[in-house]
């Protein structure tokens, strides 16, 4: 399966709803995988690629609930976008569901074109999702190439401090700062500040100043 193809996983536990809408995601290039309870998801390996979840609400006997299974995918680390599907009206599980992040909420039954959609939007949002860690992790790698003294230099240099002002904070003299400066821009493959400072907004939340300038590991 191509990397770039999306895959949609389906969990209702009625077969006629989870065929109906395998089918027409199949017919829209997707990669399909269907289940018939939260239980057999669970022990699904998802695939690398971007996907999206179509999850009924409530399930016969002990499975879990669809926002049960939400929380445990959100506990677990897993981000996948969620549409959800229901054949109950319930205000108070849909607005619960969509405080948690879902795509959607939709009750049964739906447009075609709705679920749709609902899919494609989930989609495109972890495509988003892939693309912004697929840059966060190739940032660190760039990143972890440097010395701590070079990595102290690149956060000055963020802040919009100028050699001189550098080589005062760190207690060296300009010509030191210009030497890794220059080592810290040639491994980074960057040619200006504002680079510097793409570089690092690329990273993400957990590139704090601190870690970085300890020298700490950014993964």
């Amino acid at each position: 399966m191509s990397s770039n193809q999306a895959t949609v996983y389906v969990v209702d536990d009625e077969i006629q709803i989870r065929n109906a809408i395998g089918s027409l995601c199949e017919e829209t290039g997707h990669q399909v995988r269907l289940f018939a309870s939260t239980d057999e998801f669970l022990n699904e390996r998802l695939s690398n690629g971007p996907s999206c979840l179509v999850l009924d609400v409530r399930f016969p006997g002990t499975s879990p609930t669809g926002l049960e299974l939400q929380r445990r995918l959100a506990e677990s680390g897993v981000s996948i976008p969620i549409v959800f599907i229901s054949g109950h009206s319930d205000v108070r599980v849909s607005v619960e569901a969509m405080k948690r992040g879902a795509v959607e909420f939709l009750p049964k039954p739906f447009r075609e074109q709705e679920i749709l959609d609902a899919i494609r939007h989930g989609i495109e949002r972890d495509r988003r999702r892939l693309a912004r860690e697929d840059a966060e992790r190739g940032a660190r790698q760039r990143v972890e190439t440097l010395t701590a003294r070079e990595r102290e230099i690149m956060l000055l240099m963020a802040e919009g401090l100028v050699a001189k002002q550098i080589a005062a904070k760190l207690g060296v003299s300009e010509v030191t700062v210009k030497v890794h400066r220059a080592r810290m821009m040639r491994k980074l493959e960057l040619r200006s500040p504002i680079e510097v400072v793409r570089l690092i907004d690329s990273m993400g939340p957990e590139a704090q100043t601190a870690r970085f300038s300890a020298g700490l590991p950014l993964t």
